[in-house]
């Protein structure tokens, strides 16, 4: 493996993804644009922490084979066998969906690219693949496990996951 190394840094090769910051691919300004509206509409971004915490959430989703495996597709996903069961309930609430607060939608963004470029706090939650505002009981709470409170929200887990 260290001669696998050696050789990628002596031909120049870089041992990291290459995903430019100043030349986004489409897929990569599409995926930081569905990661920032959740962030945006579940957070208003008025916290570092629960910001991360949310999108921590969506990644840990896209990692499980139990959902979509890619952002968008997390945040948007929301028929289930012809109801509208929203995952997050700002896409299924009727509102329009464009940001209104430049600041925080800037401030969205730029923590929705932290969080996707640099993984940036990724793993604050311990895994959590669900989370609700600290003011509402869901009915699901009970049958997963509580991992912690974050700002404005509880995060869970499915039970016997780590």
């Amino acid at each position: 493996m260290k001669k696998v190394i050696v050789a990628l840094l002596i031909s120049g090769m870089s041992l990291t993804p290459q995903v430019s910051a100043t030349q986004p691919t489409q897929s990569y300004d599409k995926e930081i644009e569905c990661l920032a509206l959740n962030i945006y509409f579940e957070t208003r971004a008025v916290s570092l922490a629960d910001a991360m915490a949310v999108s921590d959430v969506v990644l840990n989703r896209v990692e499980s084979t139990k959902y979509p495996n890619n952002i968008c597709d997390v945040v948007h996903q929301g028929y289930k066998k012809g109801k509208r069961t929203c995952q997050f309930s700002w896409y299924c609430d009727g509102k329009a969906d464009t940001p209104r607060d430049i600041t925080s939608w800037n401030r969205s963004r730029k923590y929705a690219r932290d969080m996707y470029v640099f993984g940036v706090y990724r793993g604050i939650t311990e895994g959590s693949t669900h989370y609700h505002a600290s003011y509402v009981k869901p009915y699901w709470a009970p049958t997963l496990d509580r991992i912690t409170r974050i700002g404005s929200h509880i995060f869970y887990r499915m039970k016997g996951t780590k």
